[in-house]
């Protein structure tokens, strides 16, 4: 009786810590939205905050789908969209990729371990009008030697 007392009494503390680890994590998920960014001004994502944490990837994937088999090219889910949405800039207005331990993309994945390959191919700080000097810029600030080369049309391979 009082050994099933003991088990008890010891799954619910267990319970208890995993309730307050999830509270903790919960508040520490608020700041992965940082300062400075655009995201950080609006009130929403392009979908409720639940939904891009759970299924952001299963999102970028449907949209990669579509563009690339079907032809579709929209920017509600594209991964161009999250960089435009959720870098910042650094002091000197220097844009910050977003894949860096510190910023947005990086910080979830480096919290989750999960390896985060997206911008292996993809640009991880806007493009536009002077993108691609920003983005050197932003490169060799965050200490990576980038060995994608961007060609004249603005395609990085």
């Amino acid at each position: 009786m009082a050994k099933a007392a003991m088990r008890a009494g010891l799954v619910a503390v267990g319970l208890a810590w995993v309730l307050l680890a999830q509270v903790v994590l919960a508040a520490d998920a608020k700041t992965y939205v940082l300062e400075g960014s655009k995201a950080a001004a609006l009130e929403s994502c392009v979908e409720p905050t639940d939904v891009m944490r759970r299924k952001h990837m299963e999102l970028i994937k449907h949209q990669r789908d579509e563009t690339v088999h079907g032809g579709i090219r929209s920017s509600k889910h594209s991964l161009a969209g999250c960089v435009e949405c959720h870098f910042r800039s650094d002091a000197d207005h220097v844009p910050q990729p977003v894949h860096r331990k510190d910023e947005f993309c990086g910080a979830c994945h480096a919290f989750t371990a999960v390896n985060l390959n997206c911008f292996d191919c993809h640009a991880s700080v806007p493009r536009g009008p002077g993108a691609e000097q920003a983005s050197h810029a932003a490169f060799q600030a965050a200490g990576v030697d980038r060995s994608v080369q961007a060609r004249p049309d603005g395609e990085d391979h």
